[in-house]
């Protein structure tokens, strides 16, 4: 899939990084600078007291995935209506961790964003291509939050005196990956129904 252009990119630019679908959207957006050497696996966020529940949810919803294709052959009715609540539990729960940990009003910004990476603002230039980055995000209207660590590519300062900071993920989890393709489908869906 080949993305739309967008105008924010410099003139040097290069197009072969353009595997994905990009949008323009406000969402929420946690970093954290890695230092050298810090693994890549290590959870910068602090939610490693939560793990074996993640995972125990995981397990749970893919047990009523399997369970509800078979079902779907003999009732589709009460298929539906298993597939709305779990559908609202998972919004739910995605609720109940938002409240948790709300977001201050400056972590909401204007972003690039698609399934290989995001570009940023950030109001100083205190970031260098080669630099990692933790970055978790919180999108909007589903409250998913997908968490990658990427790395910085460019750097291009503005008049400001910030930067716009362009990443690629080297790391995200399919699941993560996932979740920002449903979130990059469905801006689109919304805005071409705005048209």
């Amino acid at each position: 899939m080949q993305s739309s252009d967008i105008q924010s990119e410099p003139a040097d630019y290069s197009p072969e990084r353009r595997d994905f679908f990009r949008i323009e959207d406000r969402i929420g957006l946690e970093i954290r600078k890695l230092a050298p050497g810090t693994p890549m696996d290590r959870d910068v966020f602090n939610g490693d007291h939560l793990e074996s529940l993640k995972a125990e949810f995981r397990r749970l919803d893919q047990d009523v995935k399997s369970q509800l294709a078979s079902l779907a052959e003999k009732d589709r009715l009460l298929t539906g209506l298993i597939k709305s609540l779990n559908g609202k539990l998972d919004t739910l729960a995605r609720i109940m961790a938002f409240e948790q940990n709300p977001l201050q009003p400056e972590d909401w910004q204007e972003v690039t964003l698609s399934e290989g990476g995001l570009s940023f603002s950030s109001s100083t230039p205190a970031w260098q291509p080669g630099d990692r980055l933790a970055v978790r995000m919180t999108l909007p209207p589903e409250l998913y939050q997908p968490q990658a660590i990427a790395s910085v590519l460019e750097v291009n300062p503005d008049s400001s005196g910030g930067a716009r900071v362009h990443t690629e993920f080297a790391r995200i989890d399919d699941s993560d990956r996932q979740q920002i393709a449903r979130h990059v489908m469905r801006w689109q869906i919304r805005q071409r129904q705005k048209e």
